[in-house]
């Protein structure tokens, strides 16, 4: 066993952060690798990652290439000698160079059940597909996406108000407690991975904004999923009188009686003893929270107080 392993962490996003705090506290890591300062928030000016902030934090020497296929990277990261890289949500496939460097190999924190929901977006893509359960899993990560051997998994169940940024916190907590259980053991030796079953794997590619479209032909139930799968990002939306109507919150309501389609076609906005409706393909669903393009987020009932004509429109 090895008593303070030397680490390098490759991560980016807050998701990363509970793991990076719990090597911070078992291990010795040598060095820590994310992603380049991108531009966000209003202003659009460029920031370093969580994970580069918690970093310089702890003065810790950090990387942030462009690239991990350039010499210089991999000889940089061959000269912080770790005995194992650990990877949370980094955004970058590691190439053969450098997944060949540490001696037991690198770790890879998943948020999923793999195989199921390999890729960019496991968690959305769990919630959208009305999956009851989901959970992460420590990978020994090889040169595919999310295809490597299993080392150990955690599961939890997915409630009916998890959204994405929720059940995101709640898997980088589990994620962490899950690496500070198993490393030691896959450091001794003592954990055989074992292979994934390539019958069963679903894919979660990157999500991107047209994806947040709300259709109202589809579900009501698919519609609220698709509301907590998408928040905060890329958000649900939909537009009324040529405007972006932002979706925040809605809940699944059963109609009082029998709509005909002809009359109240799927987007046709009512008012009901539930509140503000709006029909869909099957169902109906309540807003509850809106928010209209360059305008603060409010509750649906206000906005169609302020919305002359709201009420009977037709979303499209």
């Amino acid at each position: 066993m090895i008593s303070r392993p030397r680490v390098i962490f490759m991560g980016t996003p807050e998701f990363a952060l509970p793991s990076l705090r719990v090597l911070l506290d078992t291990c010795q890591v040598v060095g820590v690798v994310t992603q380049m300062e991108r531009p966000s928030g209003r202003g659009l000016q460029a920031r370093p990652s969580p994970v580069h902030v918690m970093a310089l934090q702890h003065h810790l020497p950090v990387l942030t290439p462009p690239s991990l296929r350039q010499d210089e990277v991999v000889e940089q990261l061959r000269a912080w000698q770790a005995d194992v890289i650990v990877v949370a949500a980094f955004g970058m496939l590691l190439p053969p160079a450098v997944l060949e460097l540490p001696p037991h190999g690198c770790i890879n924190i998943h948020a999923s059940l793999l195989p199921r929901w390999r890729g960019a977006a496991p968690v959305a893509a769990a919630i959208l597909a009305g999956d009851e359960r989901t959970g992460v899993t420590l990978m020994l990560m090889d040169a595919g996406l999310d295809t490597g051997p299993i080392i150990r998994q955690a599961e939890l169940p997915i409630t009916p108000d998890d959204t994405q940024e929720t059940l995101t916190r709640k898997l980088s907590q589990l994620g962490a407690s899950l690496l500070q259980q198993t490393l030691p053991e896959w450091l001794d030796g003592s954990i055989v991975p074992r292979p994934q079953d390539e019958t069963r794997a679903t894919w979660a590619p990157p999500l991107k904004k047209e994806q947040g479209r709300v259709r109202w032909e589809q579900p009501a139930e698919f519609i609220a999923r698709q509301v907590r799968a998408f928040h905060p990002w890329p958000g649900t939306f939909t537009e009324w009188r040529g405007a972006i109507l932002k979706i925040l919150k809605v809940r699944v309501v059963a109609p009082t009686e029998e709509l005909d389609p002809l009359i109240h076609p799927p987007g046709t906005v009512l008012a009901s003893h539930e509140g503000v409706c709006v029909v869909t393909g099957a169902g109906m669903v309540q807003l509850l929270e809106v928010q209209l393009a360059g305008r603060r987020p409010m509750t649906a009932a206000e906005f169609a107080r302020g919305a002359r004509g709201f009420v009977g429109s037709r979303l499209s």
